[in-house]
C-alpha cells in the first residue's frame, strides 16, 4: 500500500481531527496557486496517467465531498483537464434508483470503481449515506433495511464497512485519494447569490442547496465523523480550504500527482521474446527480411 503524501491538510490518522480548526481560506506557506502551477501539476499528471495506463498494476480513486458551491465540478475539470479521456471515468452519485435501493449501501459505487490503469473519480459518493442520511434520516425509511434501524450505531456500521472496503481496495491496487473541499458558509452563501444574479449561472441554482444550509451544524458534525473515523494511511482524507477556487485546484493536483510519483510508476519491460518480436518486425519495415509473425502461445 502507498504512503499518503504529507500536507498541512491531510486529516490525521488518529481520529484527533476537528473542523472548527480546519481553515477554509489559504494557508499559503510558500505554495503557490497560480494557474501556472496548476497547469504544471496538471501536465505531470498527464505523463504519469500514461504510464498508469502502460503498467496496468494500479488504480486511481479519487473522492471528492463537499457542500453545495464548493467547487467539486470545477475541480475535477481543472485538474483532469489535458487528461486522456480515455484513461478516466467519472461519476456522480444523486438519489439512489429503485434498483440502487434493491442492493446493500456500497454496491452503486462498487460498481463504478476504476479498473486498473485508469483513474476513476468520484463527485460525491458513498459517503454520501454517512453524512446526507445522517442528517435526514428519514431517508432511511425508503432504503428497506432488515430489522430495526438502531441509530445509535447504524453510522459506526456503516463508517466500519466503508473503511473495510477502502482497505481490501487499497491491499489489492487501488489507490485512495479523498478531499473534503471545505468551504466556508460566508462564501457558500456570495456564491449562492452570484447564481441567483448572474444570468449566466441561473441554471446552477436550485432551491434545496439554500434549504440545506439551514443543517450546516449538522453537516459538519458529520463530516467531522466521518473524515476521523475513514481518514486512513491506506485511504487519507484532506481537507482543502475551498473559499479560494485557484488555491484549493493547485493543491488537489499537487497532492495527486505527488503520490502517483511515489508509487513507483513505470512502463513495463519488454521481455526477451518482445525483444526479439521487435527485431523480426525492425528487420521487415527496413525491408532486409521477411519476418515470420511470432507464434502464439500454446494454449493451456
Amino acid at each position: 500500500m502507498f504512503k499518503a503524501p504529507e500536507s498541512r491538510y491531510l486529516v490525521p490518522f488518529d481520529g484527533s481531527f476537528s473542523i472548527a480548526t480546519a481553515s477554509t481560506e489559504p494557508v499559503t506557506n510558500g505554495h503557490s496557486h497560480r494557474g501556472s502551477h496548476r497547469r504544471e501539476m496538471t501536465q505531470r499528471l498527464n505523463k504519469l496517467q500514461r504510464v498508469l495506463a502502460a503498467g496496468d498494476r494500479h488504480a486511481v480513486l479519487l473522492v471528492f465531498q463537499a457542500m453545495d458551491a464548493a467547487g467539486k465540478d470545477s475541480t475535477i475539470r481543472a485538474v483532469l483537464q489535458g487528461i486522456n479521456p480515455s484513461g478516466c471515468q467519472v461519476f456522480s452519485f444523486k438519489k439512489p434508483s429503485s434498483l440502487e435501493l434493491d442492493h446493500d449501501f456500497l454496491w452503486r459505487t462498487t460498481r463504478a470503481l476504476p479498473e486498473r490503469g485508469r483513474i476513476g473519480i468520484f463527485n460525491r459518493s458513498q459517503y454520501e449515506e454517512v453524512l446526507v442520511v445522517r442528517v435526514h434520516p428519514s431517508i432511511l425509511a425508503s432504503q428497506r433495511l432488515p430489522g430495526e434501524i438502531d441509530l445509535e450505531t447504524i453510522w459506526h456500521d456503516r463508517l466500519t464497512s466503508i473503511r473495510q472496503q477502502e482497505e481490501h481496495l487499497a491491499r489489492n491496487g487501488t489507490v485512495i485519494l479523498k478531499f473534503w473541499l471545505n468551504v466556508s458558509k460566508n462564501e457558500q452563501k456570495r456564491r449562492f447569490l452570484a447564481r441567483i444574479d448572474n444570468p449566466d449561472k441561473n441554471w446552477k441554482f436550485e432551491w434545496q442547496d439554500v434549504y440545506e444550509r439551514r443543517y450546516w451544524d449538522h453537516y459538519m458534525r458529520a463530516y467531522e465523523e466521518a473524515l476521523n473515523a475513514t481518514s486512513r494511511p491506506w485511504a487519507p482524507w484532506y481537507a482543502i480550504p475551498a473559499d479560494d477556487k485557484p488555491y484549493m485546484r493547485a493543491r488537489v493536483a499537487e497532492i495527486i500527482v505527488e503520490t502517483l510519483e511515489s508509487i513507483g510508476l513505470r512502463y513495463p519491460q519488454p521481455s526477451d521474446e518482445d525483444r526479439a518480436t521487435f527485431a523480426e518486425a525492425r528487420a521487415e519495415l527496413l525491408g532486409k527480411a521477411e519476418a515470420k509473425p511470432p507464434e502464439k502461445a500454446k494454449e493451456a
